[in-house]
């Protein structure tokens, strides 16, 4: 028998069949990809839906600073939880295509560091030059590291790491064998934050109304003939959000309400002696309520932005005028708080 014949014939038949499998391949290929873009787009869809707000809670006896502690653990722990998990660092479809969503997770992000910042540096605290907690010191910057950082670290891990050390401070708070956590539930404290709110929500407002574009008057200086600016600005200019930014803003502004409702409504069993005393708990119940308008559903399949009395909507405009009323409702607020 010829050995070396049959041995060729053999390899033969292994080249032939692997063509006939690399041919079917490619044959397959374009559907094979189509239906992988297809699945893409409905996971898409899936994880571009907002996540719920946390059920409305009863009034609770417990110890003073757990109601704020436990709602930003809650949102910062939605950030990573919800459908699809945190998009803003994907890499990869369907994650990369999304572009509400991240916004939204922006808008939610910047709320939670801002309350960790008062947290750490004044809820905290009894006085300026009393010791920080150890753990919010630690929470403050894993919170704050980038959100677009997909591996080494991924923003993911620096974010569990934070709510990690929110939930040691939540701990030792609750705990009798650790006086030196303390929740200091004063006036001075909730306006230090409230004044953060209010620049947030002011700057959101301004960016929302600029979908339709006006020329405004320069007012950087007003209310002071001394004062002074780094560079010249016109007397006059032009100000207007890009029509691809439109959609951004909205949602970056949707995401920031979400995440205030949550910490308001805490403030409100925290600070409730406080907000008895100074008769401002209707107050913040009125900016809870404007809020809310903010998280009615969108029934428009994309963010319109029509002129300001012109046929078609324009939900930016929708949108500023809930978060103006809410900014003007926390001045007030601000301005109660500081009476004796």
């Amino acid at each position: 028998m010829n050995w070396q014949g049959v041995k060729e014939s053999l390899q033969r038949q292994k080249e032939r069949a692997l063509e006939a499998t690399g041919e079917g391949l490619l044959r397959f290929a374009p559907l094979l990809l189509a239906v992988y873009l297809l699945a893409a787009i409905v996971v898409g869809f899936f994880w571009s839906s907002e996540p719920e707000r946390l059920p409305e809670q009863g009034a609770s006896n417990a110890v003073v600073g757990t109601a704020t502690t436990e709602s930003l653990i809650y949102v910062a722990d939605t950030l990573l939880s919800k459908p699809g998990g945190f998009i803003s660092n994907d890499i990869l479809p369907p994650g990369v295509w999304l572009d509400n969503i991240p916004n939204w997770e922006y808008g939610v992000l910047i709320q939670v560091r801002d309350l960790a910042k008062a947290m750490r540096e004044s809820f905290s605290r009894s006085q300026t030059q009393s010791t920080e907690n150890t753990f919010l010191a630690k929470a403050e910057p894993s919170l704050n590291f980038s959100s677009n950082s997909w591996a080494v670290p991924a923003s993911e891990s620096e974010y569990r790491n934070g709510i990690k050390q929110l939930e040691k401070y939540l701990r030792s708070l609750q705990s009798t064998n650790q006086p030196s956590a303390q929740f200091y539930a004063r006036a001075d404290n909730l306006n230090y934050w409230l004044q953060t709110v209010e620049s947030r929500l002011g700057s959101l407002s301004q960016r929302l109304s600029a979908s339709v574009g006006k020329r405004r008057l320069n007012t950087d200086l007003a209310g002071s003939t001394e004062a002074k600016q780094s560079t010249y600005s016109p007397h006059e200019m032009e100000v207007k959000t890009p029509w691809l930014k439109i959609d951004d803003v909205f949602y970056e502004a949707r995401g920031a309400s979400w995440a205030l409702i949550h910490f308001l409504k805490a403030v409100e069993r925290d600070f409730a002696d406080v907000l008895a005393k100074k008769n401002a708990r209707v107050s913040l119940q009125q900016i809870i309520r404007e809020l809310e308008s903010t998280q009615e559903p969108v029934y428009s399949p994309m963010i319109l932005n029509g002129s300001g009395f012109g046929v078609l909507a324009n939900h930016s405009l929708v949108m500023a005028s809930y978060i103006s009323r809410a900014n003007a409702s926390i001045i007030e607020l601000r301005e109660l708080l500081t009476k004796g």
